[in-house]
C-alpha cells in the first residue's frame, strides 16, 4: 500500500485519478481517433477497428500493444510541434466539453486540502499530460511514445499503464518523489483499474462499470456517480 511509506505528520495525501469515463464523459483515445478522422489524418476505417478493440477493453481483455500500434499509426512520422498543435485544438473542442463538473470539484477539494493530484491513464502521454495540466493535476502518468530526434515512430516505450502496469509505473513514480505521502485515494470507473484501486488506501468506484460496481459493493467501497444530468461542463 502507498501509505506504508514512513511519513511525517504534516505530509500530504496522494489522490490518484483515472481519466477516461472517470473525469470525462468519454474515452479520450476514442475521441482522438474520431478527431484525426475529421481532420483527414486517419482513415475512417480506423474508427470501426478502434471500437472493436474497445469492446475487448470493456471485458478486461484488450491487447494494449495491438491497440496502441493501430491508433498511433496516423501520427507516425509527425514531429512534436505539429502534434502539440493538433492536441491543443483537440482538447479545446473535444475534451473541455466532456469534463464532469463533479470531477473538477473533487480535484479542487483535494487541492484545497494540500493533497497531490496524479492522473494515471492507459492512454498516450501526448493526450494525458496536457489534459492533466488543463484540469489542474500536479502530474500525470501515461503510455510513453517512442520518438527519434523528436519524430514519432508510432511505437510505445516502457511499461504500458494498463491494468497492473499502472501500479508498476505508479510505484516507480513514487520512488522519484521527494514527498512522502501519509495516505492515498484512488478513483476509477473500470475493472481494468482494480490493481490500482487495490494499491491505494481509500478506493472509490466512480461511474463504475458493472464488474467494478459489484466488486465495490462486495468490498464496501464508496461508489460515486458523476454521470447525472447536467453534470458536464459546457
Amino acid at each position: 500500500m502507498i501509505s506504508s511509506i514512513p511519513t511525517a505528520k504534516a505530509n500530504p495525501y496522494l489522490a490518484v485519478f483515472d481519466l477516461d469515463e472517470t473525469l470525462i464523459a468519454a474515452d479520450s483515445a476514442s475521441l482522438w481517433i474520431a478527431y484525426l478522422v475529421e481532420q483527414g489524418i486517419a482513415p475512417a476505417s480506423l474508427l470501426e477497428e478502434e471500437q472493436e478493440m474497445m469492446k475487448a477493453y470493456a471485458k478486461g481483455e484488450m491487447d494494449m500493444d495491438a491497440y496502441m500500434a493501430a491508433t498511433l499509426k496516423p501520427i507516425a512520422g509527425m514531429d512534436y510541434q505539429a502534434l502539440n498543435t493538433l492536441v491543443d485544438d483537440f482538447i479545446e473542442k473535444k475534451i473541455k466539453p466532456a469534463l464532469y463538473d463533479d470531477a473538477i470539484e473533487r480535484i479542487q477539494w483535494h487541492k484545497k486540502r494540500g493533497d497531490k493530484v496524479l492522473i494515471i491513464s492507459a492512454t498516450g502521454e501526448h493526450l494525458v499530460k496536457p489534459i492533466a495540466a488543463m484540469i489542474g493535476a500536479d502530474d500525470a502518468i501515461a503510455i510513453k511514445l517512442e520518438h527519434i530526434n523528436g519524430i514519432l515512430t508510432g511505437k510505445t516505450s516502457g511499461t504500458l499503464t494498463y491494468q497492473h502496469g499502472k501500479v508498476i509505473r505508479m510505484k516507480a513514480w513514487l520512488d522519484e518523489q521527494d514527498t512522502q505521502f501519509k495516505g492515498s485515494y484512488g478513483y476509477s470507473d473500470s475493472i481494468n483499474d482494480l490493481p490500482m484501486l487495490d494499491a491505494v488506501d481509500r478506493p472509490f468506484a466512480v461511474n463504475p462499470d458493472p464488474a467494478l460496481a459489484l466488486h465495490a459493493q462486495m468490498n464496501e467501497w464508496t461508489i460515486m456517480d458523476w454521470r447525472h444530468e447536467n453534470n458536464i461542463l459546457r
